[in-house]
């Protein structure tokens, strides 16, 4: 899944931990059927806000006790194979340009524009270089 308690979005940050746990699961939800991330989580807000308003303390309890929300740690083939892959630049259907790794999940970052895509794209293609020698 793409997010979990230690790594999501920026925008839950400010959330309460029951709501940002309740969004988290929602969002990653929601991006598994196909929804993009950039209408994902300002849904997934909303609704963890309205679960949060309703529910009890038993729900809330289940919740922290989730197993794929505490784990944070990756695979380290799909880590490798990430890394060898070729980096690419794609407008999205928001209009924002996305930053990502053929084969990858979610996109390393999201630009305004697709020059400020291209750099940072750029910037990652260096820093992989740099780490080969």
């Amino acid at each position: 899944m793409p997010w979990n308690r230690n790594d999501y979005p920026d925008s839950m940050k400010n959330l309460d931990e029951d709501v940002r746990l309740k969004a988290i699961e929602i969002a990653n939800a929601m991006i598994k059927d196909g929804y993009e991330e950039g209408r994902a989580i300002p849904i997934a807000i909303s609704k963890a806000k309205e679960w949060d308003d309703d529910a009890s303390g038993k729900e809330k309890k289940d919740l922290e006790k989730q197993k794929n929300l505490n784990d944070h740690k990756k695979d380290s083939s799909d880590s490798a194979r990430l890394q060898d892959a070729k980096v690419k630049v794609e407008k999205r259907d928001d209009g924002k340009w996305a930053v990502m790794s053929e084969g990858a999940k979610r996109a390393d970052s999201l630009h305004d524009t697709k020059k400020q895509a291209q750099e940072r794209a750029d910037e990652i293609e260096k820093n992989r270089e740099k780490g080969e020698k």
